[in-house]
């Protein structure tokens, strides 16, 4: 073994170190499920900086701003600390109005409007909006709908989860495939939750997709009889109810970096070799310009956006084919499940442009794919029903 690799095998290796990496992870799982992670950066922040203040103080700085610039800042930090635990951690703020639905906006709208909800009310689903939302559970997940051939399960779950970062969510949708891995079935769990979330949104819902940040066991435990763990397997969960705007600090600054997306460029092809970026503006593919936008802003796990198509034109090359779906990494479940939200996506946005489609999975021979790489990976493809508009 080179004198590298056993350095590498030796860091591998228990140190006196471990015992304390232990501790600090059980100390963030500790705070993360009895939901004070999310106030931990604040203080921590307001601690350091009235710290640096009294040291500046002690050493007698020069000029007086070395010491009252971080006191005042970590006043502030200290205040706006006190300040998320009384309104968000213990609840003690004034009634928040049930958000109005969004009927007037279609599908690039409500996918326009759609985003992750940190912080949610208190106040439980209505009885008809429960109702109305189990309705498009049940409508998006018949077995016909699906691309797979295994069945999937979104069960409505009201529990006092702790998930993370979100705060205040107490309903949610759990979604179920079975246990044996079977990558279409990922993927419908995505493409089929999302669908839900999107008639969530044009009920004037807030929801928020959380995978690592939801304990598996706790959800088991609250499912009970309705789920089995020898056969099943719980891929994420997605946390439903009412926006509030009330929510810490620490959250606020964490949907900041959140926001940013890849250009259409490093999305979106003209060749499976991801060499040439796709002529969005011209046709054929000009046509679909809105649905790459929407792709482009979907939910996507730890916002890595592992998605990728690549456009194909038909045997003349004047018309279009198809879309090919491919996804990035080696991930099981997050990198399917976000194909699936890329899949409903774009299904819903041909939808509004009027243009049919569907779904299937191709062999390499029907792709034209002599060589099909490992990464990145085909899963499935956007079928169009008709040649589309110019």
């Amino acid at each position: 073994m080179t004198r590298s690799g056993q350095r590498r095998r030796n860091s591998r290796t228990p140190s006196a170190r471990s015992p304390r990496r232990g501790f600090l992870r059980r100390l963030k799982w500790r705070l993360q499920w009895t939901g004070w992670l999310q106030y931990l950066p604040t203080v921590t922040a307001a601690v350091l900086l009235l710290t640096l203040s009294a040291a500046g103080k002690w050493a007698g700085s020069r000029p007086a701003v070395f010491f009252w610039l971080p006191f005042d800042a970590g006043v502030l930090l200290l205040a706006a600390f006190a300040f998320d635990v009384v309104t968000v951690k213990f609840g003690l703020h004034p009634a928040e109005r049930v958000p109005r639905r969004r009927d007037d906006l279609d599908a690039f709208g409500l996918m326009r409007v759609r985003r992750s909800c940190r912080s949610f009310q208190s106040r439980s689903l209505s009885d008809a909006d429960r109702e109305e939302l189990m309705r498009a559970v049940r409508e998006h997940t018949r077995p016909e709908r699906l691309v797979g051939t295994h069945p999937i399960r979104l069960e409505y779950l009201a529990a006092p989860l702790t998930v993370w970062p979100t705060v205040g969510a107490h309903e949610f949708i759990v979604a179920i495939a079975p246990r044996e891995y079977d990558r279409l079935s990922v993927i419908d769990v995505g493409r089929s939750l999302h669908k839900v979330v999107l008639h969530a949104t044009r009920m004037g819902l807030a929801t928020c997709w959380i995978g690592p940040g939801a304990d598996p066991s706790s959800i088991a435990a609250h499912l009970g009889s309705r789920f089995d763990p020898s056969a099943e397997h719980v891929i994420c969960v997605c946390a439903v109810g009412y926006r509030s705007r009330f929510k810490p600090l620490a959250v606020r600054l964490i949907e900041v970096p959140q926001r940013r997306r890849l250009p259409l460029a490093s999305l979106f092809f003209a060749d499976p070799r991801f060499q040439t970026s796709l002529a969005t503006d011209s046709p054929p593919f000009s046509a679909f310009r809105r649905c790459y936008q929407a792709c482009r802003s979907a939910p996507s796990s730890f916002n890595d956006q592992t998605s990728r198509c690549v456009g194909v034109r038909d045997d003349d090359g004047k018309g279009l084919t198809r879309f090919d779906f491919y996804t990035t990494t080696e991930s099981r479940y997050y990198a399917p499940v976000g194909l699936g939200i890329w899949c409903a996506t774009w299904e819903a946005g041909c939808g509004a442009l009027g243009i049919p489609g569907h779904l299937q999975v191709l062999s390499p021979e029907a792709r034209g794919v002599r060589e099909a790489p490992v990464l990145p990976r085909y899963d499935v493809s956007w079928i169009a029903d008709a040649p589309a508009a110019p």
